[in-house]
């Protein structure tokens, strides 16, 4: 049963569950999945499994280059989520998008999935390729809906959130520029000076370091969680201790599902200096998944081992978000002893 013929009201990722939108037509399922991305997709395949009437998996991929489906280990992938029903938005060219979605709904029916809607995206216009005939989709396709659509207002309305592009969504991790990196550099070296005194030869460094380490944690939420920022010196010492994988550690078990936490990590992943970034951006990696933001997670995850590739917890987190593997769906998770710098435990 297409989605034209029973509304669907979806609760999406990351959103207050007391909230919703109403889906009751494939235009709809356009209009709200850029907010289930976090950003606007093109030349893109998008994946989006429903359970009731929530949407518990939205996945994208770029469009396989020509000549190759390369598509098909999508469909394990998905098969592994809690999903009652699939839809397969296919955004690009003709060719590219009929032959992906075409390739991929096979391999999903031979699994066991039921595909609800296949659409097409191009060019401003939308398809529905299962339902050709003309009292469904003209030739020349539909107009996609406005940004003023009701559902993409609703979607604003509840506090999602759609970027023209991917791009746009990984500048939200970049680091910080202009006055703002020039005052970060400057904190960062003070706080280095200070540092490097404070665990002179002679003192406990391990126990003042872990003393430290975790006052500036808990400071940092107590400052974030009342709507506040740190200031650039306080986010630098959190940023150098976080470093420590005993105070890496002492963050990431403390982190739960207060939407405070992405914004936490989000400003300190932007502000700290090069060497400081990994720790910083696994903790928001594992807040936005946590969060059900699995756009956001993956760029944040993808900076942390740009930085440093051999960060063990980015690493692990890196691949569930690869086995589109959701925080609900594993139980208890509690996260692993962490290797910093090729350094176990």
């Amino acid at each position: 049963m297409a989605l034209a013929e029973e509304a669907r009201r979806a609760t999406l990722p990351g959103m207050n569950p007391e909230c919703s939108i109403v889906v009751r037509t494939p235009a709809d399922l356009i209009a709200v999945t850029p907010y289930l991305l976090g950003f606007h997709p093109a030349d893109s395949i998008v994946v989006i499994g429903m359970a009731g009437r929530r949407v518990s998996f939205a996945g994208r991929h770029d469009l396989p280059p020509p000549g190759s489906d390369g598509v098909d280990w999508l469909a394990p992938l998905v098969s592994r989520q809690p999903v009652e029903t699939i839809a397969l938005l296919g955004f690009g060219p003709p060719d590219p998008v009929d032959r992906t979605i075409d390739t991929l709904g096979a391999a999903l029916a031979r699994g066991g999935l039921a595909v609800r809607d296949r659409l097409r995206i191009t060019d401003g216009r939308w398809w529905c390729l299962d339902r050709p005939e003309p009292d469904c989709c003209p030739p020349d396709g539909h107009p996609v809906p406005s940004p003023h659509n009701p559902v993409a207002a609703a979607a604003i309305y509840q506090g999602q959130v759609a970027l023209p592009d991917r791009a746009a969504l990984a500048a939200r991790v970049a680091s910080v520029e202009g006055d703002d990196r020039r005052r970060m550099a400057a904190a960062t070296a003070e706080v280095s000076i200070r540092l490097g005194r404070f665990f002179a030869p002679g003192r406990s460094p391990e126990a003042l370091l872990e003393r430290a380490g975790h006052s500036a944690v808990r400071l940092g939420e107590r400052t974030y969680a009342a709507g506040r920022s740190l200031t650039f010196d306080q986010t630098a010492v959190l940023g150098a201790l976080v470093a420590d994988e005993s105070v890496f550690d002492y963050a990431l078990n403390r982190i739960s599902d207060e939407p405070w936490r992405v914004t936490q990590w989000t400003e300190v992943t932007r502000r700290v200096e090069a060497p400081f970034v990994p720790g910083p951006a696994a903790l928001l990696g594992y807040s936005a998944w946590r969060a059900g933001l699995g756009s956001l997670a993956r760029v944040a995850v993808d900076r942390a081992l740009r930085h440093d590739p051999r960060h063990r917890f980015a690493w692990i987190l890196d691949r569930l978000l690869a086995a589109g593997i959701s925080h609900e769906a594993v139980e208890d998770f509690t996260p692993p002893p962490v290797t910093l710098r090729g350094r176990s435990r």
